[in-house]
């Protein structure tokens, strides 16, 4: 499934210089592209709020940035939006350091009466409240994006580009919530440089200058 849709300016969407979809997901990128400790981040079903945490030997903190209904538009999200039923409600945070470092932006939609029951606490990360109730979950990583975000790059307080993903949650079958994640590269500092194609060697990879989606 495949498909195009312009970024949402009520969002920070990457407007990518290459992406790539599932079968680069699950075959992962030659090391000489991508080193493999990002690869571990972005490619991986684990926790990011847990791995954040790791790398930075501190707690990871939400900043709730905004809370919307979207009703039954697709608000410029991933295709797979439409796996949720709707109407649905749209959530910005930042993930942060209980010291103040902005490490990730993530943005997530939910079927509208389902956000309350999953997400009773909302100052908390998504994966500690779920996993506070002993949810069985499964993170499938759908899309990879490589891309630029000025407004991203303000918020971080770093230059870009970027790296991001969108994956879905499932739970007993169903999608719960799609998911929408960028990082900063200010996690250079705890697991060292991403990129390291530069120049004609990005010819490799897919270039766009449009901000889609690629989907399985």
């Amino acid at each position: 499934m495949s498909s195009k849709s312009v970024c949402n300016t009520t969002w920070h969407c990457l407007i990518p210089v290459w992406q790539g979809g599932k079968e680069i997901v699950q075959q992962g990128l030659p090391h000489t592209q991508l080193a493999p400790m990002w690869q571990i981040l972005l490619l991986g079903d684990g926790s990011p709020t847990r791995h954040l945490q790791l790398l930075t030997g501190e707690q990871t903190e939400i900043d709730l940035i905004d809370m919307s209904e979207v009703g039954m538009d697709s608000d410029g999200a991933p295709e797979l939006i439409q796996l949720l039923p709707g109407p649905r409600v749209r959530r910005q945070v930042w993930l942060r350091t209980v010291s103040g470092q902005r490490l990730a932006y993530a943005t997530s939609w939910w079927t509208a009466n389902h956000v309350d029951e999953y997400l009773q606490n909302r100052s908390l990360p998504i994966w500690a409240s779920l996993t506070s109730r002993r949810l069985e979950l499964y993170r499938e990583v759908q899309g990879i994006y490589y891309g630029k975000s000025t407004a991203l790059e303000t918020a971080f307080g770093q230059k870009g580009a970027f790296w991001g993903r969108h994956y879905l949650f499932w739970h007993q079958g169903q999608p719960l919530t799609l998911i929408y994640e960028v990082f900063s590269t200010y996690l250079r500092k705890y697991i060292g440089t991403d990129v390291t194609f530069m120049g004609d060697q990005l010819a490799h990879f897919q270039k766009t200058d449009k901000p889609y989606f690629v989907e399985r």
